[in-house]
């Protein structure tokens, strides 16, 4: 008789996802039906997700949720808000000078979001010289549901290393994988910086890294656009 495989630990799936909040509004998709619905989403960004379950990846809650399911099948998760994005945190609302503002040359007004030091914070007020910042993710303390659809479960090891690569470094990255080794060849700025995962490779793909120079000059995408203004806080 045919066999089901669960999912486990560790596991890496490919899966298709689409958040919404309480009120039913899309916040966080990867396809391009979800995308459309979310105000200034890029469509183009719409691609697959892998990543290994268990490993802080993804969501704790749908991590959770989706050991032991099934590949090919359809779920509606619910979460409540401890097992999303946390509780709203009081000490995460802060009062600063104006003068912060203006000397970045912006304006604050209350509904704007800023990029404090890579800290994303809406403004709440704006009373004289003072500020009123919440640095709180705008879902946290609320309840979300995510409809996801697992896809399938990767088996080849370079679509694995490439996954969780891309996680860590936001990008495509060069790898070459052989006896039993990652290696991962980078650009001169990322040659002191890559190694520092070495123990995060071997616990979850069991394989050891290497990281060389990229004689080829590495990555040349773009990084990704500011999708709101920077202030400094120096």
């Amino acid at each position: 008789r045919f066999k089901i495989m669960a999912i486990q630990k560790n596991d890496f799936i490919e899966i298709e996802f689409t958040g919404k909040n309480e009120e039913g509004k899309v916040f966080d998709s990867n396809i391009v039906e979800g995308l459309k619905q979310i105000e200034g989403a890029d469509i183009k960004n719409a691609k697959p997700f892998i990543f290994s379950i268990g490993h802080d990846m993804f969501l704790k809650g749908i991590d959770n949720f989706l050991i032991g399911k099934e590949v090919g099948k359809n779920y509606i998760i619910n979460l409540e808000a401890k097992d999303a994005f946390g509780p709203r945190d009081p000490k995460s609302i802060q009062l600063m000078p104006i003068k912060v503002f203006h000397a970045q040359k912006v304006n604050p007004i209350p509904g704007a979001m800023f990029n404090f030091d890579g800290k994303i914070a809406k403004v709440i007020s704006v009373n004289g010289g003072r500020v009123m910042v919440d640095f709180n993710n705008p879902l946290a303390g609320k309840d979300i549901t995510y409809e996801v659809k697992v896809v399938r479960k990767i088996d080849d090891i370079k679509e694995k290393v490439e996954a969780f690569s891309e996680f860590l470094f936001r990008k495509k990255m060069n790898i070459e994988v052989k006896d039993k080794k990652i290696i991962l060849k980078v650009e001169e700025m990322l040659l002191q910086f890559a190694p520092m995962f070495k123990d995060k490779y071997k616990e979850v793909l069991g394989l050891d890294l290497e990281v060389v120079l990229d004689k080829k000059g590495g990555d040349t995408e773009n990084n990704p656009k500011e999708t709101t203004e920077n202030v400094r806080t120096e």
